[in-house]
């Protein structure tokens, strides 16, 4: 078939990217990819920005330059280093900061194995991770409570679901895959997991060609590490997907040969799965395979699939010839131990040659999609409000349970007390643990709907007495289906 002439277009057009060269071994592993790039006359200029740790130690929380912002708007394309996060301090994650503020929904993450040439007990595997990139719990919303107790909110909305599971099953229409795995814990977080593993069931349906499977998450990471050529493509929310993409990274051979993209419908990101490893920057040891293999991405998504392909096999041919850093080598005959840069010489070299036993899988960019899901029109009523309290955790939960429905009992049933989420009153048991964070569940004394000001009335109450109210979580139903967990006897 001839190419289209929008195809050598893209092809020969040049682009300018985005720069964040990283810390640690970052500016190694970027400096062998540019050179890679340039020798391979793939079209590409950078416009290198400031991020990282010299931006965290001039005083800027988030990790990235302010006039940094204006250059990614102008060059929406960005190549990026692994960065190093200060810990402590409320210095935020660059990699969250960037994946949210730039709407980089998507997080693709591809792990195949490169048997008999590097070392895995797991051969024939090619897996495609894609990983929810923007909410679940990395939405960093965190609180201390109290003196023994933290709390991490987990977000799990419809639109922002439906966005990466249309993603995933475009994805594998277009890359030809066959099955996609949805990974969560539906079984324990029935209504944030549970609207993940609903709204994936019903996309499917319009992709009957493509296998839609549902998995416990602690089930499908312990087959993912034993099995893994039983998994296409697995879908995750955020967390568990960060999770299952290193597992597959380690079970096809290396976390340094694993290449991510982040795409969102502006911007995107290329990137390396590992981190910085500064113990071992500056040494000349560094694999900058990831790094390169997300460029081949990068190109693929700026439309150079040639100049990916070049690339591509010069990687896997350096690869059958035996060349390898020190996180793969293992000494085995007709192999040689050698540095980044010496790597990125090889490479260099292979360009325009072709692997003669290995092969991989071209990643097609998807076609875009629009959501689709209706919005629920239902009847949302206030039927009662959890409120939490900080009280000492020696106190005896019936006293205190008893205490306060005669303070609140003109107003709302105190219907429960739980603490770490086990009921405590009434009728609790001897022997749960308690920490000084109890949840009060209170509800109409008649059952059915209450009104706002009853809370503040209760929360009033409460507060006359002493009672440190430290948050409050509103009760609703949804079309008469409660929207929260129920506790026990509920």
């Amino acid at each position: 078939m001839k190419e289209s002439n929008t195809n050598k277009t893209e092809e020969n057009k040049e682009a300018v990217v985005t720069l964040i060269e990283g810390d640690g071994i970052g500016p190694e592993i970027i400096q062998q990819t540019i050179r890679i790039l340039n020798e391979a006359k793939s079209g590409l200029q950078f416009e290198k920005v400031e991020a990282g740790s010299s931006v965290y130690l001039s005083g800027i929380l988030s990790g990235i330059a302010e006039n940094a912002w204006d250059t990614i708007r102008k060059y929406p394309t960005i190549l990026k280093g692994p960065i190093t996060t200060p810990r402590g301090k409320g210095y935020k994650s660059l990699n969250v900061t960037i994946r949210k503020t730039l709407g980089l929904y998507a997080n693709v993450r591809p792990a195949k194995t490169y048997d008999p040439f590097i070392a895995t007990n797991h051969p024939n595997t090619d897996i495609v991770i894609i990983r929810e990139n923007e909410e679940d719990t990395y939405a960093g919303i965190e609180h201390r409570q109290t003196l023994e107790v933290t709390q991490c909110l987990k977000l799990i909305t419809v639109p922002g679901t439906e966005k990466i599971v249309r993603y995933a099953f475009e994805f594998a229409r277009s890359n030809g895959r066959k099955k996609i795995t949805c990974m969560v814990k539906d079984n324990i977080m029935k209504i944030t997991d549970g609207l993940f593993a609903n709204i994936f069931q019903t996309v499917a349906k319009e992709y009957p060609e493509i296998e839609a499977e549902s998995m416990i998450i602690d089930i499908g990471a312990a087959l993912l590490a034993n099995r893994p050529q039983k998994f296409d493509v697995i879908l995750a929310p955020n967390l568990y997907g960060d999770i299952l993409s290193d597992i597959a990274a380690e079970v096809t051979g290396s976390v340094g040969m694993c290449g991510s993209s982040n795409i969102g419908d502006f911007v995107s990101m290329f990137e390396a799965v590992h981190g910085s490893a500064p113990d071992i920057a500056g040494k000349n040891i560094a694999n900058p395979t990831a790094v390169i293999k997300a460029t081949v991405m990068m190109l693929t998504h700026l439309g150079k699939t040639e100049k990916a392909k070049l690339i591509r096999n010069a990687v896997l041919k350096t690869i059958e010839d035996g060349y390898r850093t020190a996180d793969v080598f293992q000494n085995q005959k007709n192999t040689t131990l050698v540095g980044t840069k010496e790597y990125g010489d090889a490479i260099i070299d292979r360009l325009g040659k072709n692997p003669e036993i290995l092969s991989a899988s071209e990643l097609v960019k998807p076609k875009s999609f629009t959501l689709s899901l209706p919005t629920q029109k239902e009847k949302k009523e206030l039927v009662g409000v959890d409120i939490f309290l900080d009280i000492p955790s020696d106190r005896d939960p019936d006293v205190l349970g008893k205490n306060i429905e005669v303070i609140t009992e003109n107003f709302l049933h105190l219907k429960m007390i739980t603490n770490r989420g086990v009921k405590v009153y009434p009728k609790g048991q001897k022997e749960t643990f308690l920490t000084d964070h109890f949840r009060c569940r209170f509800i109409s004394p008649n059952g059915g709907k209450i009104q706002h000001k009853d809370i503040t009335a209760v929360l009033t109450l409460l507060e006359s007495k002493g009672y440190d109210f430290i948050k409050t979580e509103n009760l609703y139903e949804f079309d008469g289906v409660p929207g929260y967990s129920l506790g026990q006897g509920e």
